[in-house]
């Protein structure tokens, strides 16, 4: 099965009323899936290392007029006091240095510019990801231990 054909599926299934699709061929299986999550479109790919079988997930149709209006206004109220770090690569996310350490921070922390919050490890390299603003931590939008696209959000910061 080629990435092409990958791609198409995706957005077969994006475009349509369709929510989730399996396909299996040679041993491969693909499994497309929509979900939407907090108001906010979610796509993500991870590959499976037991069964080499990629899990595509993309996310679903447009919401409604009224939904609209709301997560509009919703955003724009979060856009003046609160900011987004995002990830600035594709890996895996990790609150602490490691697994039997603390947490570099929590919600409720207080983070100044610079602060290490979290490791994104990408192809066995550990790769600290600092706050660029001061503020305090309200929201962690990632699980520890999970996969990470380029540019998710990571963390939400209310601005001090």
């Amino acid at each position: 099965m080629d990435l092409d054909l990958i791609k198409k599926l995706v957005k077969i299934v994006d475009t349509s009323g369709v929510t989730d699709l399996e396909i299996e061929e040679n041993g491969l299986k693909v499994k497309i899936a929509k979900k939407i999550r907090n108001s906010h479109v979610v796509t993500q790919t991870q590959l499976s290392g037991l069964s080499a079988a990629p899990i595509i997930s993309a996310s679903g149709s447009a919401p409604s007029s009224e939904a609209s209006v709301k997560i509009k206004t919703e955003v724009e109220a979060t856009k003046s006091n609160h900011h987004e770090i995002k990830s600035p690569i594709v890996g895996t996310f990790y609150r602490a240095p490691g697994p039997d350490a603390d947490s570099y921070v929590q919600v409720g922390s207080v983070v100044s510019a610079g602060s290490v919050l979290c490791i994104v490890e990408a192809m066995k390299l550990m790769n600290e990801i600092e706050s660029d603003v001061s503020g305090k931590v309200i929201k962690i939008l990632v699980e520890n231990g999970k996969p990470v696209e380029y540019n998710q959000p990571l963390f939400l910061i209310e601005l001090s």
